[in-house]
């Protein structure tokens, strides 16, 4: 194992697989000799230059519909949009076309595209640069969608996703980007649609999502001091989603807690909490709760942006109530 930053296990996972595949390039706004915005493509440009490095304009839908054309010629093209916001323009491209083309194809044409881009609250990005939207992407058949919150996950999701024939959302909370941790020498691809366990307990079930995994697992470490034991379960995907982990979670606490910083209606929680209604209803000992974020535009000033996102004390406060129930 070796500490990386979330970042540089991620380009590392680039590097690596643009040299076992030379049909994979890098399209995007200042991803060529700046390397990124946030150095997701920092020093790519001198190996591969301006060809698989490729510099766009700012025109997210014009270059999501060349990215769909060259899959269907066999290249895999990665499209780094810095903030997922500016995915938004290219809907009708992503939803239409790209998601799509698989089934409309019968299968003959593959899709092996992938979208990243930064998601998430912090730093003060006001709301047009601190959307998830991962729920929104979960949502339209064809897609997978990936939010790795480890180094060593967000290296072994990429590979996965830069492998694979199905177009891939691969979205990094900004407030991520920095954290450090280990990650494998070896070449290891996760597969999608296995959750991980990042801390086990016994008392409840805590389904954490992206950066509030780390929130989780602090106040974990306190509550275990009150005799609270969390167990706290990372999806790492949310489509395709591991209800399996989930529920086998739930069997031994007999709770279940959901906890991500996007809106609460129509989103993972949800679905979450459906599913284990649907196949673990017998388990539960009481209802599946939810602890979103506000369900506001994003403000620009930081103490307005620190209160509409769930705080430690906020998810303390969460779990001892389910525990008492």
């Amino acid at each position: 194992m070796k500490e990386l930053t979330y970042t540089a296990a991620a380009r590392e996972a680039l590097t690596e697989e643009m040299a076992r595949d030379a049909t994979i390039f890098v399209m995007g706004e200042g991803i060529g000799k700046r390397g990124g915005n946030f150095n997701t493509t920092a020093g790519l440009f001198d190996l591969y230059g301006g060809v698989r490095l490729c510099d766009t304009p700012i025109t997210e839908r014009g270059f999501i519909g060349l990215a769909v054309g060259a899959a269907m010629t066999g290249t895999r093209p990665v499209i780094d949009f810095m903030f997922v916001d500016f995915i938004l323009d290219g809907m009708g491209e992503i939803m239409n076309q790209m998601a799509k083309m698989q089934y409309m194809s019968s299968g003959r044409l593959t899709m092996p595209v992938v979208l990243r881009g930064c998601i998430g609250i912090g730093g003060a990005s006001a709301t047009h640069h601190s959307g998830n939207y991962y729920a929104m992407f979960a949502n339209v058949p064809g897609l997978r969608v990936v939010v790795p919150t480890t180094p060593a996950d967000a290296k072994g999701l990429f590979k996965t996703a830069l492998r694979g024939y199905d177009p891939v959302l691969f979205l990094e909370h900004k407030s991520l980007l920095n954290t450090k941790g280990p990650v494998p020498e070896e070449d290891v691809a996760i597969p999608f649609g296995v959750a991980r366990i990042a801390r086990e307990g016994h008392s409840v079930t805590v389904v954490a999502l992206t950066v509030m995994v780390n929130r989780v697992l602090q106040v974990a470490d306190t509550l275990e001091k009150e005799g609270i034991s969390v167990e706290v379960i990372d999806p790492r995907t949310v489509s395709p989603l591991d209800t399996d982990t989930i529920c086998a979670s739930i069997k031994k606490t007999g709770r279940a807690l959901v906890v991500d910083e996007a809106f609460a209606p129509c989103g993972i929680g949800a679905e979450i909490a459906a599913r284990v209604m649907e196949t673990a209803f017998d388990e539960l000992d009481a209802p599946v709760r939810r602890l979103n974020g506000a369900f506001v535009p994003t403000p620009y000033s930081p103490p307005l942006e620190s209160v509409i996102v769930p705080s430690n004390d906020a998810i303390a406060t969460a779990i001892r109530d389910l525990v008492r129930e």
